[in-house]
């Protein structure tokens, strides 16, 4: 399984008192104001040498991926190998480059497929930049997932990815592993985080049914539009899961949905139906970056989206763009 929309695979405890990194973030007032340095990375801007104070406004990204191309220190999962790292390396510093000037401050990180269930690097990197990353991580569903989920939640992680896995759409979630799952979620409000397709829609709905407390963030809306159709009985499917109040859902990804082309206004109708089965405050804002600033495609790019969006009210903005994220990962 790969974690980009493009790749063709159809299957795909509170962090401690905020303390951002000391070098200056650019505040939510900074977005457009970003200067491109050399391989399309953006530089960061000049007045991060006097480092100022956060804005403690600033948006916050709900889904980035980072990895290293550090092998020997962070080794790569069973049937993974370097060829397959597509950027070789995006590391924490990389990201900041995109994110810093585009007014982004703080960001949940989302476990890499590449290292398998050792969420080591991931975990590392919100050690160093205490307070800037939440996590989600994953873990081994068949093998003891309650400890291992309340294990990781001491170290700051918040949600937990979870996938098919080659398992049907009707029998994904069956078993006494998902179903451990659910139940440290609710007892801990740790949210499940599916990366699934239309598909499997139904099944998550009986589940949050069963388990009514349980957190669940549904990743880049379910994937509806990855194949460059926006299918309303898919769409239907997933604002139906609006019903249980505890499902919140990732407005990313918008370089692999629908027409894949900016400025993503085509994804301006999707966006409009889920805000109105949701409402703001169950929306957030995410790049799905290293795989959103790959040529042509930028991060200002994707944050851009949301602004451009004229039903939008600066508060649902502010709802997309931070507190919503701010609630689950980070509150």
């Amino acid at each position: 399984m790969h974690d980009g929309l493009n790749s063709g695979n159809p299957t795909g405890a509170p962090l401690p008192r905020r303390r951002f990194l000391r070098a200056g973030l650019v505040g939510a007032g900074a977005i457009g104001a970003g200067v491109m340095g050399r391989g399309g990375l953006a530089a960061a801007p000049a007045e991060e040498a006097a480092q100022p104070k956060p804005d403690p406004g600033a948006w916050i990204d709900a889904h980035v991926h980072v990895w290293t191309p550090d092998t020997k220190r962070y080794p790569l999962g069973a049937g993974f190998t370097k060829d397959r790292m597509r950027p070789p390396s995006f590391t924490p510093e990389e990201l900041f480059a995109h994110a810093r000037p585009c007014g982004v401050a703080r960001v949940v990180l989302i476990q890499m497929s590449f290292y398998g269930n050792d969420n080591s690097y991931m975990l590392d990197m919100m050690k160093k930049h205490q307070g800037v990353f939440s996590g989600v991580a994953r873990v081994d569903q068949e093998q003891k997932p309650r400890e291992a989920m309340i294990e990781l939640a001491g170290q700051g992680v918040r949600g937990f990815r979870v996938t098919p896995g080659g398992r049907p759409p009707d029998r994904w979630l069956e078993g006494e592993g998902p179903a451990a799952m659910w139940r440290c979620g609710a007892d801990r409000s740790l949210a499940i985080c599916p990366l699934v397709n239309p598909e499997f829609l139904p099944s998550l709905d009986r589940m949050c049914a069963k388990w009514p407390k349980t957190p669940v963030v549904i990743h880049h809306f379910a994937r509806i539009g990855a194949d460059g159709q926006v299918r309303p009985k898919d769409l239907e499917g997933l604002c139906r899961l609006a019903r249980h109040p505890g499902v919140c859902v990732k407005v990313s990804a918008f370089y692999a949905l629908g027409k894949k082309k900016a400025p993503y206004l085509d994804l301006g109708p999707m966006i409009r139906r889920v805000l109105g089965a949701f409402g703001p405050q169950r929306l957030m804002w995410a790049s799905d970056a290293p795989f959103q600033v790959q040529p042509p495609h930028t991060y200002r790019g994707s944050i851009d989206l949301i602004r451009r969006l004229d039903f939008l009210t600066d508060q649902d903005r502010a709802w997309l763009l931070r507190k919503t994220a701010e609630r689950v990962f980070f509150g």
